[in-house]
């Protein structure tokens, strides 16, 4: 089976706070392929129990059906909350799991003992509780992130800059243009190698200013042009923008196509003239990714 057969499809990721009822329904009604309902940043510490019932009563009264896309975002392993944010919400059976600040791949292997356990306790099929960690956050994480290779649960790896740029005691993560500085990027770029070391799909991270609306277009249709299948999101608004920028263009569908249709037009050639260039096979195999991509394949 192929990487591109392999990939975790959804496109969007949208947080909602877990105190917060009105933003969970929000989320839910939305049109994310997950919405995330977040324990972690998002809940002030002396709200988390409140936040974990919240969220669980909240998963318990969903459609069944709708429960794959609703998942939850725990605190970290190393902390003091995850296992009791576990024992909270799997009774109600959330499609996954987001686990902040991880430091490997090790890190997935003590989760999964958490989950089968838990499933086990409540019904839940063995291992059918997914995966998604944030791979960056530390220092260490961004040594670590081709430790996921054969993870369990794994379907998706993210990266981010914020808890990144606290672990250096950098003061600020971005240049003076609002990109960011060489650090962060390269935290991109590891969470991107990772993720198909360990043939899963990488997602982006999140833009603050959800008001940008065509910034956010121009940096997601560029992150999946470079190997990004989705991207998180922290409004609403953002959700459209981004579903519409991680799949491809009617134009470079259609040139997709042509490159396939001519490799299969000369069957014994490895090498084949494109207007104007020579292409090898790692084109045509793009080109197969593109297509199984915009759902054509």
């Amino acid at each position: 089976m192929t990487q591109a057969q392999e990939l975790f499809g959804a496109r969007s990721w949208l947080f909602a706070p877990g105190d917060s009822e009105k933003k969970m329904e929000k989320a839910a009604a939305s049109a994310a392929d997950v919405a995330l309902f977040d324990l972690e940043d998002a809940v002030a510490e002396a709200e988390k129990p409140r936040a974990r019932a919240l969220v669980r009563a909240f998963l318990e009264r969903a459609d069944p059906a709708a429960r794959s896309r609703l998942w939850v975002r725990i605190n970290p392993l190393q902390g003091p909350h995850a296992l009791t944010d576990l024992a909270a919400v799997m009774p109600g059976k959330p499609g996954g799991v987001m686990v902040p600040k991880t430091r490997g791949g090790h890190d997935l292997v003590v989760l999964d003992h958490y989950l089968s356990a838990l499933e086990a306790a409540n019904g839940i099929e063995p291992g059918s509780t997914r995966v998604f960690p944030l791979v960056t956050e530390t220092a260490e994480g961004m040594l670590n992130t081709g430790s996921y290779i054969g993870a369990p649960r794994l379907v998706a790896m993210t990266w981010g800059a914020e808890d990144l740029a606290d672990e250096l005691g950098a003061s600020e993560n971005k240049n003076a243009d609002g990109s960011y500085g060489f650090t962060y990027e390269l935290a991109r770029s590891l969470c991107l190698v990772g993720a198909a070391a360990a043939r899963v799909a990488a997602i982006d991270t999140i833009q603050g200013d959800f008001r940008d609306l065509d910034g956010l277009r121009r940096r997601a249709t560029q992150c999946r042009r470079a190997g990004f299948r989705g991207m998180l999101a922290i409004h609403p608004a953002q959700v459209e923008v981004i579903n519409e920028a991680f799949m491809p263009s009617a134009q470079e569908i259609a040139q997709a196509q042509e490159i396939v249709d001519l490799f299969a037009a000369n069957l014994g050639l490895g090498t084949i003239g494109y207007k104007g260039a020579m292409l090898d096979r790692p084109y045509l195999a793009r080109a197969q990714q593109l297509l199984k991509l915009a759902g054509r394949a």
